[in-house]
């Protein structure tokens, strides 16, 4: 008599969450605020207000380069209209550049309302970027963490005593503003006079303290930086990242503003020009460095990012002084994306990246760390079976 055969059960196994959220493609929000040159500015608004808003044709650039890859993308005002906008699309991931709506903190506003709801997004997270709009509070942590910054003094109300150790020139702006905003010619100020003339204006036109720090007169560059310690396992290109620390150095750009409309001023009216128009700065990638200051330049624009926790993205401005010694200014962690315009994009072209790579390296660094993407060496462990 034949032995009787026993059957077992098999319980099915749940696959990882990493497998289960795995997608080819994926619904891309793309948010930003978007500038009308035609929409007058309500009373008591800068004029320069809104400078770091996106143009629409921006936003179609970056949809394309996602496009490219498969993804499907649909752009999200970043107004009062986002959270129920996000709801109603349910993206998988968005691709954040939105500067926000005012406040000390705008450029977190997104990344806030995103944690809040569970979706992932790309670039750096609530408390680096409320942080690094702060010029001042940034050159504190820097100087903390024995990073060169030029002396500075903060004012709130606009009379306080200016510390003795300063030495004019110095030179004006609003502590928490980027793209030039409240920076023209006038910013250099030659003495007391011009000093409280300019921190009063600051102060009553941006609702915000006044940044005075030491004018400096040296060379000014602008340095990217890709990645971080994971990036070879998310990356599309992982030859980019370095084998050591996973960060990518894109070349040094240096920016020329003595023929500028505003010179020795990178102002908002001077980053208003197109590349090569009269009246624009000088632009030159790779800069012209000794090899000693390229190393010290990148390397103080990797510490910038790494002090402060930035997050695949982030682009820092440094200048030279009288004796020729990079000084940190600041460090954007939401550096303009407009193909042949932006600083950071004509970096990455001078290397030879293109603008749709270098953008869905951004879209899948972030979707690495959220869990929508495999880490690379699993990945090829799971084909080669």
């Amino acid at each position: 008599m034949a032995k009787e055969q026993k059957t077992e059960t098999v319980e099915p196994v749940a696959e990882p969450v990493a497998v289960r959220k795995m997608k080819r493609y994926w619904r891309v929000a793309v948010i930003a605020n978007i500038k009308d040159d035609d929409q007058p500015h309500p009373p008591g608004v800068p004029d320069d207000a809104y400078a770091d808003f996106d143009h629409i044709e921006t936003i179609h650039k970056l949809q394309a380069a996602l496009e490219s890859d498969g993804h499907e993308t649909k752009f999200l005002m970043a107004d009062r209209s986002l959270p129920a906008a996000v709801l109603e699309y349910q993206p998988d991931i968005c691709f954040n550049i939105a500067e926000g709506l005012g406040g000390d903190a705008r450029e977190a506003q997104v990344p806030a309302l995103l944690e809040m709801l569970q979706i992932p997004y790309t670039g750096s997270r609530v408390m680096t970027n409320a942080i690094s709009l702060d010029k001042t509070f940034t050159k504190r942590i820097w100087r903390d963490r024995n990073l060169p910054v030029a002396p500075f003094q903060e004012f709130a109300q606009g009379d306080e005593p200016l510390r003795a150790e300063f030495k004019f020139p110095l030179f004006v702006k609003p502590s928490r503003e980027g793209t030039g905003m409240g920076v023209d010619t006038k910013a250099i100020v030659k003495n007391d006079s011009e000093l409280r003339e300019r921190v009063n204006y600051v102060i009553q036109n941006y609702q915000q303290p006044a940044l005075v720090e030491t004018f400096l007169s040296g060379r000014e560059f602008t340095v990217g930086i890709l990645g971080r310690a994971d990036s070879k396992l998310y990356s599309r290109h992982p030859e980019w990242y370095d084998d050591k620390d996973g960060f990518h150095r894109l070349p040094i750009l240096e920016l020329d503003s003595s023929r500028s409309v505003t010179p020795q001023v990178y102002s908002k009216a001077a980053k208003s020009k197109d590349v090569g128009e009269e009246g624009a700065p000088d632009f030159t990638c790779p800069a012209i460095v000794e090899p000693d200051l390229e190393k010290k330049l990148k390397h103080l624009a990797w510490r910038a990012h790494t002090t402060l926790n930035a997050l695949d993205i982030s682009r820092s401005d440094i200048r030279l002084d009288e004796d020729g010694n990079p000084r940190l200014i600041e460090i954007n962690t939401l550096p303009g994306l407009t193909p042949d315009y932006s600083d950071l994009c004509l970096q990455a072209a001078a290397e030879g990246i293109a603008y749709n790579d270098l953008i869905l390296d951004i879209l899948c660094l972030a979707a690495g760390r959220w869990g929508l993407l495999e880490p690379r060496e699993i990945a090829l462990k799971a084909n080669k079976r």
